[in-house]
């Protein structure tokens, strides 16, 4: 009763408090710096805020974070929700297990675990025991283990790490029969797995950065490497190259039999480009497969010489097709499996069978497929949900595991022959899931356009117009948002708010024509999908502007950024993380350049440079106008979306803001873009946001 006591007095404590607290925001100096694109000059005057290295932008750091530190430790709830949150992340979570050369591999935490540690077991009920635990590769939890390779003649072991939340990766070797570390030590690779074939792996990698600019400057030059266990990575060996084009991406498969290798070229388009070379010949070449980078090519098996791949070309919707290693060209493939009425978003081939994951409106539906294309049967779901399939191409044992709102992720055990759920593993949670419910609902956007939106709650919820919503958007680069499971969200129903998930347009909920519709020129329509849904919550008396929350990350912090700027009545509070906020020169900062694929960029055309400046958040703040109040949230170690947007739309913002509303920058150290951040960082920062949100709410 005194816990429940405390978090329903959160709200009603805000609404005496914000305006009372008076900020002093640091002051940024100017530099007058102008740019002129197309004839027509543009200021920007915190460009100094881009040197995330310079003492100038240090000393303003370290300012900004002393006013938000002060703002969030008077929040007087603060603690307590932190708390919350910590009871209800409390639980253990095990994945899917995986066999590799006859043992089970599955990760698990114990509950409060910075990192999830790797198990390895001989057999699927025998005792498990430790393979890799990435806590104990650092003090405070900020090295993240990012993939774990097996080699195909099953001696060794390639693990990838991550430092502080970057991209950049570094690989280590396990020797399998001593369970020993190997002096195998490669650094610089980005994005890759290790490919593995004999004794020995290819990597992909950039030359070592310039001193000081690791995390800003441009990455160019993407090369993939083979390295041969027991040498140096100045001996690696450059396997491929293509100077003609340094802003793509280049990364290479090897199947298990070691027969084929498949290399993939990206960063042109919204596809790849794949090239197939068969291993059976010792001096085969590469043969390109395809030549269209705005299509999807990923193969999933092969058979021999049959080669089985995923596709969305002239299928925006997805298909799967053959192809024959002797005749590789697209124009030679064969349809096994046409394009449906929903969208193919998973295909997995497991004791040689078709698993395939079609989206209905943004939830999961699976099905079996023989190896000819035929239909065998729909895999029973628990519930509405999202599902994924974990097994081998040639072994019987199947998994998969479901999450949906209400739901945190449980493995289940698949007789693929009867059509039989069996738990394996129930994450065993110290809170009432039967306390909330999930639901979808549907609205019409600005021009009409039918977009479906995802509500959590706790039962009983009344639509009064006064409950608290967290309104989550991404709407970008052909990605989904379906069902998934928070325990922190948990402590924000608790106490009457409502968690609403909209699908937007450029995401990938309907197919690539959807993707497309949010894409460069129509980008509008991902912003007006957002604020259809803010408008439908309120028209339906689901809540008001002032407990109306939006929160995004990353494209979805361009999001947050725009919405706000465009509509800033029309929201009490606005979470901008880590986000796209300079869209003339976003392009221009580490891989920034591989998402002109969605955007354009400020280079292509004046009109091209029109409509991004049209909506760019930075560049549409107003001085003397009221905007929501605003987290803006970023980190030092930020190489994906440069901590630079940030810090240049804050100081903006800080300079514009009428009235009294906070604007505060959040700037996380030892961390990036989200991905392998440890848990306790992660609480931290959840407390921040929720804390700053419910504090904000009138």
């Amino acid at each position: 009763m005194k816990k429940e006591l405390i978090l329903m007095t959160m709200t009603a404590f805000a609404a005496t408090s914000v305006s009372a607290q008076a900020l002093h925001y640091p002051k940024a100096e100017k530099d007058g710096t102008v740019d002129e694109y197309f004839g027509v000059k543009v200021a920007d005057p915190y460009r100094w805020l881009e040197n995330d290295t310079s003492k100038q932008t240090t000393a303003w750091v370290e300012a900004e974070n002393k006013v938000t530190n002060a703002y969030l430790q008077k929040i007087p709830f603060r603690e307590k929700l932190l708390k919350r949150m910590t009871e209800l992340v409390n639980y253990e979570k095990i994945s899917a297990p995986r066999k590799r050369h006859g043992k089970w591999y599955f990760y698990k935490n114990n509950g409060l675990q910075n990192q999830s540690v790797l198990y390895v077991k001989d057999n699927l009920n025998g005792e498990a025991r430790v393979f890799l635990d990435p806590n104990t590769l650092s003090t405070d939890g900020t090295v993240a283990l990012k993939d774990v390779s097996f080699s195909n003649n099953g001696k060794y072991a390639a693990y990838a790490i991550s430092r502080s939340g970057s991209d950049w990766q570094e690989f280590f070797v396990i020797d399998l029969k001593t369970g020993q570390l190997t002096e195998d030590h490669i650094e610089w690779a980005k994005f890759s797995d290790a490919a593995w074939q004999g004794d020995g792996f290819y990597y992909s990698a950039y030359d070592a950065p310039v001193k000081g600019k690791e995390f800003s400057n441009v990455n160019e030059g993407h090369k993939i490497y083979y390295h041969k266990i027991g040498t140096p990575q100045s001996e690696d060996v450059l396997f491929y190259q293509n100077p003609a084009y340094p802003k793509r991406f280049y990364f290479c498969s090897v199947n298990e039999e070691e027969t084929m290798m498949f290399l993939y070229e990206a960063g042109a388009g919204a596809g790849n480009n794949l090239f197939v070379r068969d291993l059976r010949k010792p001096q085969s070449q590469l043969i390109q497969m395809t030549t269209d980078m705005d299509c999807q090519y990923s193969p999933i098996y092969n058979d021999g010489d049959r080669i089985y791949l995923f596709t969305n070309y002239k299928a925006p919707k997805g298909r799967i097709m053959t192809a024959d290693i002797h005749h590789p060209g697209i124009e030679s493939w064969q349809e096994l499996i046409p394009e449906q009425q929903h969208v193919l978003s998973g295909a997995e081939i497991i004791n040689r069978q078709l698993v395939l994951t079609y989206q209905q409106d943004a939830s999961d539906h699976a099905y079996l497929y023989d190896l000819n294309g035929q239909l065998k049967h729909e895999v029973h779901l628990p519930s509405v949900g999202s599902v994924g399939f974990t097994g081998d191409e040639k072994e019987p044992e199947c998994f998969y595991t479901f999450t949906s709102f209400t739901v945190p992720g449980t493995v289940y055990q698949y007789d693929m022959d009867k059509d039989q759920s069996t738990v394996y593993a129930s994450p065993k949670v110290k809170f009432r899931l039967d306390d909330y419910t999930s639901e979808q609902v549907f609205f019409q956007s600005k021009d009409g356009t039918r977009i479906p939106m995802f509500l959590t709650y706790k039962k009983g919820m009344k639509r009064n117009g006064k409950n608290p919503v967290f309104l989550y958007g991404y709407g970008g680069f052909n990605i989904s948002l379906g069902p998934g499971f928070s325990a922190v969200r948990i402590s924000f129903l608790e106490k009457g708010g409502i968690y609403a998930q909209v699908s937007l347009r450029g995401g990938g909920e309907y197919g690539e024509e959807w993707h497309q519709a949010g894409t460069k020129m129509q980008k509008q329509n991902v912003f007006d999908d957002f604020i259809g849904a803010a408008e439908w919550l309120i028209s339906q008396k689901y809540t008001c502007s002032d407990k109306l929350a939006i929160v995004g990350g990353s494209n979805g912090g361009l999001l947050v950024g725009a919405c706000m700027t465009q509509r800033p009545e029309l929201f009490g509070v606005a979470i901008p993380e880590v986000g796209v906020m300079d869209m003339l020169r976003y392009h221009k900062f580490t891989i920034g350049w591989n998402w002109a694929s969605d955007y354009g960029t400020s280079d292509d055309s004046k009109e091209m440079f029109e409509y991004l400046r049209a909506y760019s958040p930075l560049h549409n703040l107003k001085p003397g106008t009221a905007y929501p109040a605003t987290l803006v949230t970023t980190a030092d170690h930020d190489d994906r979306v440069v901590p630079a947007h940030s810090f240049k739309f804050a100081a903006t913002l800080q300079e514009c803001q009428k009235g009294n509303k906070p604007v505060l920058i959040r700037i996380d150290t030892k961390a990036g873009h989200g991905g392998g951040k440890p848990l306790a960082k992660i609480l931290e920062e959840q407390a921040d946001i929720y804390g700053f949100i419910l504090y904000n709410m009138k």
